[in-house]
């Protein structure tokens, strides 16, 4: 590895990464100008209008650092507002269905988008490049608009969505002009493989923040258009909330696991189920219990409904509900589950009702020649599909994720931030780093990038088997497996009266990327799911 190593789920974003690498940038110049690739590649994945959490790690500069840009409520949302027009809750507790999914998509659904504020300031603080040229590899890309990856056109065309209360990803791409015009052909139906979508308004955008950086859209004239628009629509987000919008900057949140140092973030992310659950299995000779068989499934299974309940009740926004985050990564606390899993307990995860979950995430490994590390995942959750006429980006749709239930650690309140499951993780060994890691995904995502863990540690795979290998999941009573895992394997659980429901896909629950030391070499690692892949350079 002479410059360093990225792994995306995009191939355009990680080329683009990857010569930020070749001449001369860092990590952190790298994972931006990715970042923002994937907001023009990947439009309902991600954007300016979105959410996430950063990891970065210079160990030359002495900063390890999160910088979390979560998506808050507005200052005009109330606890109460939807306590009326609840209809379900996802298993996994991606959200909940509201009648007329008011939560779910158009102009009440936008939580504040910390995106574009968080990658100035990384900019600046830590990046090596002028924030004008890591924005310009995607004013090029916009300008010249994008072909169409099967991973997108898949989502897009998901027929699942509808079919469990969602609002389906075609309406979503149809609810505003921009979204008729770009994404749809003459025909009305949805671009296909292959072809390409331009949209001449990114591009403008994008110019625009290349040239007055983040205050464009959060103080600016951008911001002041984007205000017009979502007054007249009834829009629970405003000007002032954009005004008011600040990051929230911690170190980060630590965990371990046999002989290594877990650093991942903190609440509202995902980060300390991935360390509770860690600190349960470490109980466990998994090397043992052989990989994904009968009782390895059914261990790690119940550590991710304990971990899955205790978020439910336990985890929100600390500066709104007090998460007793040491209670949840006592050690002793899970050695006790640890032994009860091992006697055979089945935890129990309360759900309203049965539906489905959605996954509208991207992620970002990167490292450099000096070992600089950045980890980030970012989001548009649940895409609300509002463009503001002449801006070309769409916001994200994320207060279905709030509890329209008053008085709970993920309820709603103005400008508090929403639980999501992303934890962009680096992994450390005798001090040094050994694995950089994430994964998009849904409620989905701590599930993934655990068992992509547990394969690098315990099972000594390499990055990509460890990212390739089946997964499970158990974000309710049920264990889903993928395809890959055989009957044979799960039919004992059957008997033992676990619900066990197969995917008819062989690569699913979350699709984790990361970049791994294996054998003395950085490798890097891309899920199969989608159309990503790792570069070294």
């Amino acid at each position: 590895m002479k410059n360093g190593m990225i792994v995306a789920p995009q191939p355009e974003a990680v080329e683009a990464g990857a010569k930020v690498l070749m001449n001369g940038g860092n990590a952190v110049d790298a994972a931006l100008t990715c970042a923002l690739v994937q907001g023009v590649v990947d439009p309902s994945m991600c954007g300016i209008a979105g959410f996430g959490s950063m990891q970065v790690y210079m160990p030359g500069r002495g900063v390890h650092q999160f910088i979390d840009f979560h998506g808050r409520a507005p200052a005009a949302a109330r606890p109460d507002m939807w306590a009326d027009r609840i209809v379900g809750e996802t298993p996994d507790g991606f959200g909940f269905i509201l009648r007329d999914n008011v939560n779910d998509i158009g102009y009440q659904s936008i939580t504040v988008p910390g995106r574009l504020r968080a990658y100035h300031e990384a900019q600046l603080a830590y990046g090596t490049f002028a924030w004008s040229k890591v924005v310009q590899p995607a004013i090029a890309h916009a300008e010249s608009g994008f072909i169409v990856r099967p991973h997108v056109y898949n989502w897009w065309t998901d027929p699942t969505q509808e079919r469990f209360g969602r609002v389906s990803p075609e309406k979503r791409l149809a609810f505003s002009k921009t979204g008729r015009t770009a994404y749809f052909d003459a025909q009305g139906k949805v671009i296909r493989p292959g072809e390409r979508v331009r949209i001449p308004d990114m591009a403008r955008s994008l110019q625009r923040i290349a040239e007055g950086g983040a205050d464009v859209f959060y103080r600016g004239d951008l911001g002041a258009e984007a205000d017009r628009d979502l007054r007249a629509h009834g829009a629970l987000l405003c000007a002032k909330d954009l005004e008011d919008y600040r990051t929230t900057k911690l170190d980060p949140l630590w965990g371990s696991y046999r002989g290594h140092r877990i650093a991942t973030n903190h609440p509202p992310g995902g980060g300390i189920m991935l360390l509770e659950m860690l600190a349960i299995l470490e109980h466990f000779d998994l090397v043992a219990l052989g990989h994904n068989s009968t009782e390895y499934i059914r261990v790690v299974a119940e550590a991710m409904k304990c971990a899955t309940s205790d978020k439910d009740q336990y985890v929100g926004d600390p500066a709104f509900f007090d998460v007793p985050v040491s209670q949840l990564l006592d050690r002793e606390r899970a050695r006790g589950i640890a032994e009860r899993i091992r006697e055979g307990a089945v935890f129990h995860v309360e759900r309203i009702a049965f539906k489905a979950e959605s996954e509208h995430t991207t992620h970002i490994s990167v490292i450099d020649r000096d070992g600089n590390a950045v980890t980030m995942t970012h989001t548009l959750g649940m895409p609300s599909g509002v463009i503001t006429d002449g801006h070309g980006f769409m916001y994200n749709g994320s207060m279905g994720v709030f509890d329209p239930r008053p008085g709970r650690a993920g309820s709603i309140a103005a400008g508090k931030g929403r639980f999501s499951s992303i934890c962009p993780t680096i992994i450390f060994k005798d001090d040094k780093p050994v694995m950089v890691v994430g994964a998009p995904g849904g409620t989905q995502i701590a599930m993934g990038v655990l068992q992509a863990i547990l394969n690098f540690i315990d099972f000594g795979m390499s990055p990509q088997d460890a990212v390739s290998a089946p997964r499970f999941s158990a974000t309710s009573d049920a264990i889903d497996i993928s395809n890959r895992i055989p009957d044979y394997m799960v039919l004992p659980l059957r008997e033992r009266g676990y619900t066990v429901n197969r995917s008819f896909l062989s690569y699913t629950f979350a699709w984790v990327h990361a970049l791994g030391l294996y054998q003395g070499k950085w490798c890097g690692g891309a899920d199969p799911a989608t159309d990503g892949m790792p570069l070294e350079v």
